[in-house]
C-alpha cells in the first residue's frame, strides 16, 4: 500500500483511510493539515492536565507508603490490579494525544539515559516514572512504522512466544536469577503500601502497552475496553505469579490477549477489507 512522507515526523506512516482500521478520525487531520507541526490536538489539554493532576497524586503515595497501614499479599495483589496499575497506567492513556509527536524518539532515548543516571544515583521515584514516560514515548514512535493493523496483530502473535522464551529459558529467567539489581534497573516498580519491596514489570512489557494502547487509537479500535483489557491482563500476571510462587511470569501473552479479545472482530475486518 502506498505510503505518504509525513514531514511532522520524518518517518513513514500509512496513508489517512476512513472507516474501522483508520489511522486517524477527520477532527485529527484536519488539524494535522493545519497545524504547521504542532503535537497538540484539539481537546487534548484537558486529558494531559488530567496526567498531571494523576501524576502529582501518585508521587506522594509512592513517597509516603511506607507510613501507610501494610496490605497482606493477596490484599497487596488486589491492590495493585485494582487500583495502582489502572492509576499508572491511565498516564499513558493521558498522553495518548502526543503519539503523533516528531520529537518521540530523541525523548525516549533520553528519557531511559536520565532513568538509568537516576537509578544509578539512587533516586528511584523519579526514575520510574521517568522510565514510563521514556518507554511510552519509544512505543508511540514505534508504532509510526506499521502501516495497518494487521502489522501490530502480527506482533501480537509472535512476542508473547519470545517473552515466555526469555522468562522461562532466556535472558530475563536469567537476570532475575542471578542479576536481580539489573532486573530493578530494567523494571517499574509497583510499591505496596507500608512494605519496601514492589511488584515489577519490564520496561518492555511497559512498551508494548504504549504499542498496543495507541494502536487502538490510530486505527480507530476500543480504546476503552483495550485499555481495561490491558491493565487486566497484568493484573492476571501478577496475581497467577504470586499463587503459583514462581519468581516471574510473562507479561506479554496476556498483553497481547487483552489487545485482541476487545478488538478481534475489529482487526478481521480490517485485515479482510486490505
Amino acid at each position: 500500500m502506498a505510503s505518504e512522507k509525513q514531514a511532522m515526523q520524518g518517518r513513514r506512516e500509512r496513508p489517512h483511510l476512513t472507516g474501522t482500521g483508520a489511522t486517524e478520525d477527520a477532527a485529527e487531520r484536519r488539524f494535522a493539515a493545519s497545524s504547521g507541526g504542532r503535537m497538540v490536538p484539539p481537546g487534548a489539554l484537558g486529558r494531559l492536565g488530567a496526567g498531571a493532576l494523576l501524576l502529582a497524586a501518585l508521587l506522594p503515595y509512592y513517597i509516603w507508603r511506607r507510613s501507610l497501614p501494610g496490605l497482606s499479599l493477596w490484599w497487596a495483589v488486589a491492590f495493585a490490579s485494582f487500583v495502582l496499575i489502572p492509576a499508572v497506567f491511565a498516564l499513558v492513556w493521558c498522553v495518548l494525544p502526543l503519539r503523533r509527536a516528531a520529537w518521540l524518539l530523541p525523548a525516549g532515548l533520553a528519557g531511559l539515559l536520565l532513568a538509568f543516571g537516576l537509578e544509578k544515583a539512587g533516586v528511584h521515584i523519579p526514575a520510574n516514572f521517568v522510565k514510563l514516560g521514556a518507554m511510552t514515548a519509544l512505543a508511540f514512535w514505534f508504532l509510526g512504522y506499521f502501516e495497518t493493523v494487521a502489522w501490530v496483530a502480527l506482533v501480537a502473535l509472535i512476542v508473547p512466544w519470545v517473552d515466555a522464551y526469555s522468562v522461562w529459558r532466556g535472558p530475563t529467567h536469567h537476570i532475575v536469577l542471578h542479576h536481580e539489581h539489573v532486573f530493578d534497573l530494567l523494571s517499574f516498580a509497583f510499591v505496596m503500601p507500608g512494605h519496601t519491596g514492589a511488584l515489577r514489570l519490564g520496561v518492555p512489557d511497559i512498551l508494548f502497552f504504549g504499542l498496543f494502547l495507541a494502536a487502538a487509537a490510530r486505527f480507530r479500535l476500543r480504546i476503552a475496553w483495550t485499555w481495561l483489557a490491558l491493565c487486566a491482563s497484568f493484573g492476571a500476571t501478577i496475581a497467577i505469579t504470586v499463587g503459583t510462587g514462581l519468581a516471574g511470569l510473562p507479561a506479554l501473552p496476556g498483553l497481547s490477549l487483552g489487545f485482541f479479545l476487545p478488538n478481534v472482530d475489529l482487526i478481521w475486518r480490517a485485515i479482510r477489507r486490505t
